[in-house]
């Protein structure tokens, strides 16, 4: 069988990994034997026409996309369109947002044959071998489908319980090099399962309570893996990836011994890093570590079923400091009971702990506690528009804190953001600035070309029909055209374009008496020819 699975769009500012979650699913699609094509619209522009000239050349039996709350309502409208393009093709979507509002997608969209709800591996090597036999989907635990006018539920598959069972994910169907230029991290998890019960994280119902972890060879050969893609950096995303100290230690040692040579990050809690960890993830070449640190209010914390204290917050700071690790703080503006005084107050201890901080939006998620029972707490949800829940905005209020008290709260932290960069820029402009600055606002102003170049496909536009045949000549010329479109700096265009061809990300044919820059190709035939595709429909 052929399947298609559609990595929808996500804003190019939140800074998006290759989707970990689709390539999972690639990988276990292409375990029962199916030819597999991602189409990728995180790095590539959506449209219709691209969809449907993808779905010409690949004919799939059956079209799956994923979803994240905050962009839910595309991915709706993306198997929508592909249920007209191709309407005997079998149309599924997966993701934590269809898990928990299941009954209410398949309502509101005809075109959905059917939800795989929670973990979807095993289920996909269930459902594959009756995928075309309707009548025996009700066989297949995991999934939610309409049924004589009526919608079927099969009941919770049991969770996963050898995590070393499952395929790496399949990055190599991605468009790779498009990832590359972004210059973000690559995401992994190394285990699966939350034991805590934050009231505002998917996390516990989603994936469980009890964590189930990958051997560290396993985490080892993705690690790679990845490498040889062409990544450096690596982001262990992880709920708790400090949650067993034997574990850590035994991967840092193995990072080591394998002379694997990457920076990475992880996310931990205040309540489980001591110094001896710290250090040896410091080691094994982790340069920071993130922390939830929520609110600077202990009753607020105790209110969200933390399970942490502000002065373990204050010891697990200085331990990462010790060992020569940078940390970063998220806190939450709108938590349930919030006043101005607890948003002082974490604001007051968030500066206290001078390390590099900053503000999310409660986005009160479906199948979180704090939507499921809002009820409970002094919060009220004012919109269930999803495409709002980006952490961004704010959709929420207390009795003492409205959502324009919300907005100006994290505004004035915006606006101390905007001063101290104001105050980088007039470093570089008077020459004061240091070359790591320097590097570090170039990199900043070079960010919306990147978007740019990824969201317009500029490279396939204005790559072609470019007569020069000398590399060199053309990339100018390539770089000319992409700055009159965008109207970035043409040296930062060149210089962009340039870094691109040097670490090879985009590479010069001039076969056939046609020069052109495209993208160079690291996947495997299949993906390349819908990369090309993509680009031929424009």
């Amino acid at each position: 069988m052929r399947i298609a699975v559609i990595a929808p769009p996500y804003p190019l500012e939140e800074g998006p990994a290759p989707p970990l979650g689709i390539c999972y699913v690639a990988a276990a699609f292409e375990k029962t034997g199916a030819e597999v094509r991602i189409f990728d619209f995180v790095v590539s522009g959506y449209s219709r026409k691209k969809l449907a000239a993808l779905m010409e050349d690949f004919s799939p039996d059956a079209v799956g996309i994923t979803s994240v709350t905050l962009n839910f309502h595309q991915a709706a409208a993306i198997i929508s369109d592909a249920k007209e393009i191709s309407p005997g093709a079998v149309t599924m979507m997966g993701g934590p947002h269809v898990t928990f509002t299941a009954e209410e997608t398949l309502a509101s969209y005809p075109a959905l044959d059917l939800l795989v709800l929670g973990e979807g591996e095993e289920t996909i090597a269930e459902l594959m071998p009756v995928l075309g036999e309707k009548s025996a989907w009700k066989n297949v635990r995991g999934i939610m489908f309409r049924e004589n006018g009526s919608l079927t539920a099969t009941g919770p598959r049991p969770l996963i319980a050898d995590l070393d069972t499952l395929p790496l994910p399949a990055r190599r169907l991605l468009p790779i090099n498009r990832y590359r230029a972004m210059g973000y991290p690559v995401s992994i998890t190394t285990s699966r399962g939350c034991p805590h019960q934050c009231i505002f994280c998917q996390g516990r119902r989603l994936v469980g309570a009890k964590m189930r972890f990958r051997s560290v060879p396993a985490v080892a050969d993705e690690i790679e893996e990845i490498l040889s893609l062409g990544f450096t950096r690596i982001n262990v995303a992880d709920d708790l990836f400090t949650a067993r100290k034997e574990r850590v230690l035994s991967f840092c040692e193995t990072v080591r011994s394998r002379g694997l040579n990457f920076s990475w990050g992880a996310f931990s809690r205040v309540n489980t890093l001591d110094l001896e960890t710290a250090k040896a993830m410091a080691g094994a070449g982790c340069d920071c570590v993130s922390f939830g640190l929520e609110t600077g209010n202990q009753e607020m914390l105790d209110r969200i079923k933390k399970a942490a204290t502000l002065e373990q917050a204050r010891v697990a700071v200085d331990i990462c400091k010790q060992a020569g690790l940078l940390v970063h703080g998220s806190l939450i503006a709108g938590l349930p009971g919030e006043t101005p005084r607890t948003l002082a107050e974490s604001k007051e201890f968030a500066e206290s702990l001078n390390i590099s901080h900053g503000w999310h939006k409660l986005a009160p998620f479906p199948g979180t506690t704090v939507m499921d029972r809002v009820a409970d707490y002094d919060l009220e949800i004012l919109t269930r528009d999803w495409s709002l829940y980006d952490a961004n905005h704010a959709i929420v209020r207390t009795r003492a804190v409205s959502p324009e008290d919300i907005d100006e709260y994290v505004a004035d932290y915006d606006r101390t953001c905007a001063r101290l960069w104001k105050e980088l820029e007039d470093k570089m402009a008077d020459g004061t600035a240091t070359p790591m600055e320097r590097l570090r606002i170039e990199g900043t102003h070079r960010l919306p070309l990147i978007y740019a170049i990824l969201s317009g496909d500029l490279i396939e536009k204005f790559g072609e029909g470019i007569e020069d045949s000398d590399p060199a000549g053309s990339l100018g010329i390539l770089a000319g055209r992409i700055s009159r479109e965008t109207g970035a700096d043409p040296d930062m265009t060149r210089r962009t374009l340039a870094f691109f061809a040097e670490k090879n990300m985009i590479r010069f044919a001039s076969g056939n008496g046609f020069p052109s820059w495209q993208w160079a190709p690291v996947a495997p035939r299949a993906q390349s020819r819908s990369t090309q595709l993509l680009a031929a429909a424009g």
